[in-house]
């Protein structure tokens, strides 16, 4: 198979047994000769769908994409500046990483 294109959806995990989304994404993933190249787009053009695509990209962007056979990868998605387009490479770390957020509560004062 040289390319890909269709839905498949972009899940992320807080942890082993707790996901959070799935944002359904459309996809066209290429091959090349170094692996293959990914670049898609939400489904939905829901600013709701949008903002909590970018909170989880901006916590840890390590998905695990999801295609309609059950199959999976795990992915690094590289937003675009609107977080609606995006670039995909393979996840090549560990399993297990922390992730750390911090709010500063001083910025929500009246």
């Amino acid at each position: 198979m040289d390319r890909f294109e269709g839905r498949c959806w972009l899940d992320w995990w807080a942890n082993s047994s707790m996901m959070l989304g799935p944002v359904e994404v459309a996809v066209v993933v290429t091959a090349t000769d170094a692996g293959w190249n990914a670049r898609g787009h939400l489904v939905s053009d829901s600013d709701d769908e949008r903002d909590g695509f970018a909170f989880l990209c901006d916590l840890d962007p390590v998905f695990t994409l999801r295609f309609e056979d059950e199959s999976t990868i795990a992915v690094t998605v590289h937003p675009s500046e609107d977080h609606r387009r995006f670039m995909l490479t393979e996840y090549t770390g560990p399993v297990q990483r922390s992730v750390e957020r911090h709010v500063d509560l001083a910025q929500h004062r009246p």
